[in-house]
């Protein structure tokens, strides 16, 4: 069975060529390849749209901020309309962003923002979701990149 991997915000905005987010786009271009070869599933969770938004909305120069949006406009609604190597993935419910909540003070305090809470929580779903895959967090951050189970 094709392995399960949940997108990062770095690896998408690498993808995306995001000025100053864009460092690794070489290597993040090449493990694409590699999972798309492999069809490894690619799911996006929401978080990762709005920060990705987020980031590009502060880009400095104003005509590159609007290419970078449209672009990134695009590519989402693609992924929406399943023409992407990507799924965008469920806007959570209410009682899923209850436990979030819950689990944030703690998470936090080491230094992990909500947006990094929601992924591995969406990892933790997906496991259960998919019991017999490989599940991962596909990152460049490496308090994400270990996130990673096997059946």
């Amino acid at each position: 069975m094709a392995d399960v991997s949940i997108v990062d915000t770095s690896i998408f905005c690498n993808v995306l060529n995001i000025p100053k987010l864009n460092d690794e786009r070489g290597l993040v271009m090449e493990q694409l390849r590699n999972f798309l070869e492999k069809g490894t599933h690619l799911l996006l969770p929401i978080a990762v749209v709005y920060e990705t938004g987020n980031h590009i909305a502060h880009i400095s120069e104003g005509r590159l901020r609007r290419q970078c949006a449209e672009l990134f406009v695009e590519q989402v609604k693609m992924a929406i309309a399943g023409e992407t190597p990507w799924t965008v993935m469920q806007v959570p419910t209410l009682d899923e962003v209850q436990l979030w909540l819950t689990d944030f003070p703690d998470s936090a305090t080491q230094g992990k923002g909500m947006g990094d809470l929601s992924i591995v929580q969406e990892w933790e779903k997906s496991r259960r979701l998919f019991p017999n895959r490989r599940v991962f967090i596909w990152s460049l951050d490496n308090h994400l990149q270990g996130y990673d189970s096997h059946p």
